[in-house]
């Protein structure tokens, strides 16, 4: 199974998304979104920048 994103409505009625791995593991949760049509753009926003994305490692 491929990688997904899974929308949701959390306890307080505001929307999120998750990313699941392809093993099911939850691996990044979104914050929350009073529109769904916001959540959805967060998603997209993930899928264009993550490839891109710079590791910054703060571990030290």
């Amino acid at each position: 199974m491929p990688a997904k994103f899974e929308v949701y409505k959390d306890a307080s009625g505001q929307f999120r998304f998750r990313l699941r791995a392809a093993n099911n593991e939850i691996i990044a949760v979104s914050e929350a979104y009073t529109a769904k049509a916001s959540c959805m753009n967060g998603i997209e926003s993930v899928k264009t920048n993550a490839p891109i994305a710079e590791i910054e490692d703060q571990s030290e």
